[in-house]
């Protein structure tokens, strides 16, 4: 061998033992920056000598030219599918395993009294495949179809990252068909979604439908892009290596040849009561695993009690689908209503014929906006599938067209010949829906306020603000919660009622609670609530606060205005919040967490951020026009500044902070002029019209030589006003900003810059590296784009740090951070 097919098969070998460590033993020998060295080492070598590839380079991991088509492959052994057995659940929960205990008697009368032993394993919901090894080489992988002809996929599947292109370990056969299911984890699921949403692709539907379209792409290179996952559960034949006597120990010998195993999700037991528990456990345990299953699958352990029982027609009787209770069903709709959330967004709801499904009873689903009932054309008596997934909402998938009540209605034919004006006009009787295609009702069914919806957006929202009882009550519960005022005490219940009783209006009213209000509250509810003489501890309970003092259920006669006393005492220690808190509480539109610190980074104060104008705002980091025009809307209507003043004559002082992002920073000429309402221009053309200007607000506002666009924009009253606002703020507001600035000192190199923390840090925990970061005028997201300034990089880092490295983004260690925050 020369030198070269040397290094070639030296680089082979090493990268599969390095991909094997990495995605299989999730175990990296070595950083992800010596791979892709390697790799593109390995790369170009196949490039220059395309005849000294072997077939395990793990080159094709990334594809291949696409296909013309797939060619056949014929079975062997012929790929069965298992028979379904069901558990349906009653209202309480309680399994029914009629189906499991009929195919345990099956099972031992077969064996003829020998005692079975069960393995159980994940039912994944994915593609089946059948991949063959010759020499410990995969040579072929093909798709169920028929059971008896499948597809070839070979290019496709040596894309998916945790399949072996070589056999691991010492015990390799000489030929090998090992079957298994092809998914995508829910995380890469999600991904892939957001990228198609981004690239204005339709969005896969579930995981399974995006995994089965990934396989069967003629461009594996597309498939490479998926992030597809493989798991083994059988071996179908086998030539040579170890030869397994149990299920368990082909599972576990699979793993031995490289392959990843659902490793705490299976196990063996010696009676069907213990397989029952175990399957009971995965249900509840179903929606916090990284993939999808739809049940269980039970198996004989013993390979020879396998044979000994056989088949039966196409599929085993060895082995049952034991399915979970199904997350989709059908329902009919009686009704369709509307909710107003806490921001005014008016979501339409399905009001359903109750229907178990999940393992509740669903009453409702989520018809989320106008757009989705047109879209899916459901109207009140369709009969539609409704689905429910863990905890997720349910929802209505789809609608069932061919149920769809009809009625005969008469339709006037007009042929365009009619010249008789006392001719009878012909008609004929067809067939049409009962009902009419649903729209949103113009005005809000609680507060009347009109339902607006602004343009290019697809949600519809109540214009009553606070004056609407549903958003007062969401609006109030929002403004007590744990990460806005934090209100020790308060919980939804009590605000509820409340508002419900027209005790609360405002959030000042809060703060002018009393003793004997709190007492009417609960005396009110008590009353209208009551059906029977004592009150469980839950409805006393409901008074306690979210924490639930279960010691006042016990000594509520004892201490009856303890409760009320304690309300009020969380009351009165929210009076001085965060800034960014309060900020947060007052639930301006669009302006979540994230973006309450960063104008409390700004401005520093209250004062502050009430003055500044629109085109500032718009400035700041990830604060664009959209969510500027909210915040700055917001503090320009007169009702809501009033509110504002009533929270501070009541005692309520946000605390005033160092400012770690000076708006002057961001805030230069040609950035705020193109940042201005309804005036288009670029940043380049705006440099331009300020140095026309000469330099200065003023030359803005009076100097007649500007271009005549400009000078219509500024004769408008509300714009004239706002640059004289603008004057104002650069004169008053950012002068003292800059000169808080540098007083305080802000870490230049920290300001302004985005992070994204992934994996486990040596010493800081996630929320302390993040409160470090911010304090220092930084700013902490979610995931990884090429806005992104820094990756701080962890143990057990993962898809986050890849992306890092592809798109060139600084990756740091903790202690780089540590050093670049000083």
């Amino acid at each position: 061998m020369n030198p070269t097919a040397q290094r070639i098969k030296y680089l082979t070998d090493l990268l599969n033992r390095y991909a094997y460590e990495y995605y299989t033993l999730d175990a990296p020998s070595v950083p992800d920056a010596e791979y892709d060295k390697l790799f593109r080492e390995l790369e170009a070598l196949e490039r220059n000598h395309p005849e000294l590839k072997l077939p395990d380079s793990p080159t094709q991991r990334v594809g291949s030219e696409p296909l013309a088509g797939f060619a056949e492959v014929r079975h062997e052994v012929p790929m069965l599918s298992l028979t379904n057995a069901f558990s349906p659940q009653d209202e309480n929960g309680v399994f029914d395993h009629a189906e499991m205990y009929a195919f345990d008697e099956r099972v031992r009368g077969g064996l003829n009294g020998e005692k079975p032993e069960y393995v159980i394993e994940p039912k994944f919901d994915g593609l089946a495949i059948s991949l063959l090894y010759r020499d410990g080489v995969l040579i072929q992988a093909a798709t169920r179809g028929d059971g008896t002809t499948g597809e070839d996929v070979t290019q496709n599947v040596k894309t998916v990252s945790n399949i072996p292109l070589r056999l691991h370990g010492e015990n390799i056969p000489e030929l090998i068909e090992i079957r298994g299911e092809v998914l995508m984890l829910k995380a890469d699921f999600a991904a892939l979604n957001q990228r198609q949403a981004e690239n204005g692709q339709k969005p896969f539907a579930n995981p399974r439908n995006a995994a089965a379209g990934s396989l069967r792409q003629l461009d594996s290179r597309i498939t490479a892009q998926r992030k597809l996952h493989f798991f083994p559960y059988s071996i179908a034949r086998q030539q040579g290596g170890f030869i397994a006597e149990e299920h368990l120990q082909e599972l576990g010998y699979c793993k031995e040849l490289g392959f990843s195993l659902p490793d705490g999700n299976f196990g063996c037991f010696p009676n069907i009561d213990e397989v029952l528990a175990f399957y009971e456990q995965m249900q509840q345990k179903r929606p916090t695993l990284p993939y999808e299953i739809d049940g269980m699958v039970v198996k004989v352990n013993s390979l020879a009690q396998q044979e000994k029982l056989g088949f039966i027609s196409r599929a085993p009787r060895w082995a049952i689908a034991h399915k979970f209770p199904a997350e989709e069903a059908l329902t009919i709709v009686e009704a369709i209503d509307v909710q107003i959330g806490r921001t005014g967004a008016v979501t339409p709801v399905a009001r359903l014929q109750p229907v178990f499904v999940g393992g509740v009873t669903v009453t409702n689903a989520t018809l989320h906006n106008q757009d989705e009932v047109s879209r899916k054309d459901v109207r009140v008596g369709d009969t539609v599938v409704v689905r429910r997934a863990g905890d997720v909402i349910p929802e209505v998938v789809r609608v069932i067209f061919e149920r769809r009540p009809m009625q005969e209605a008469n339709i006037t034919v007009s042929d365009g010949l009619q010249d008789d004006l006392f001719a009878e006009t012909p008609s004929e009787t067809r067939a049409e829906p009962l009902h009419k295609p649903y729209r949103l009702p113009t005005h809000c069914p609680i507060c009347r306020s009109e339902i607006e919806r602004e343009e290019g957006e697809a949600v519809a929202r109540c214009s009553g603000g606070m004056l609407c009882q549903a958003q007062r009550a969401q609006g109030l519960i929002h403004f007590a919660s744990r990460k806005a005022m934090d209100i020790d005490g308060l919980g939804q219940k009590q605000i509820e009622q409340l508002v419900a009783q027209d005790l609360v209006r405002h959030f000042a009213d809060l703060y002018r609670l009393d003793i004997p209000t709190l007492q009417k509250m609960k005396e009110t509810a008590d009353k209208a609530s009551a059906s029977e003489e004592e009150p469980s501890n839950s409805e006393i309970g409901d008074f306690e606060g979210e924490t639930g003092n279960t010691l006042l259920a016990k000594n509520n006669k004892k201490q009856p205005t303890k409760w009320a006393e304690n309300i009020l005492a969380g009351i009165e220690a929210s009076k001085t919040p965060e800034l960014a808190r309060f900020l947060f509480a007052l639930g301006i539109r669009h302006v979540g967490e994230r973006t309450a610190k960063t104008l409390a980074q700004a401005f520093g104060t209250l004062e502050h951020v009430r003055r500044a104008p629109e085109p500032i705002l718009a400035c700041l980091p990830d604060i664009g026009t959209v969510v500027a025009h909210s915040i700055a809307h917001f503090f320009a209507q007169e009702a809501q500044q009033a509110m504002i003043d009533e929270l501070l004559a009541v005692g309520v002082a946000p605390q005033s902070q160092a400012v770690t992002i000076p708006p002057l920073r961001h805030a230069e000429p040609q950035r705020w002029i193109a940042r201005l309402p309804d005036f288009k221009i670029s940043e380049t053309k705006a440099l331009a019209l300020w140095e026309l200007a000469g330099q200065s607000i003023e030359g803005l506002q009076t100097d007649k030589a500007l271009p005549a666009d400009w000078q219509a924009w500024r004769s408008k009253p509300q714009n004239a006003a706002l640059l004289e606002n603008m004057k104002t703020f650069f004169a008053q507001t950012l002068s003292n900003l800059q000169d808080e600035t540098i007083s305080d000192g802000i870490n230049e190199a920290v300001a302004g810059k985005t992070f994204v923390l992934t994996g486990t840090l040596p010493t800081l925990k996630r929320d302390q590296a993040q409160a470090l970061i911010e304090t220092a005028g930084g700013k902490v997201s979610g995931s990884v784009s090429k806005k992104t300034d820094y990756v701080v990089a962890g143990e057990a880092a993962g898809s986050k740090l890849e992306k890092a490295q592809t798109l060139g983004v600084a990756v740091l260690s903790e202690e780089e951070l540590l050093t670049l925050l000083r």
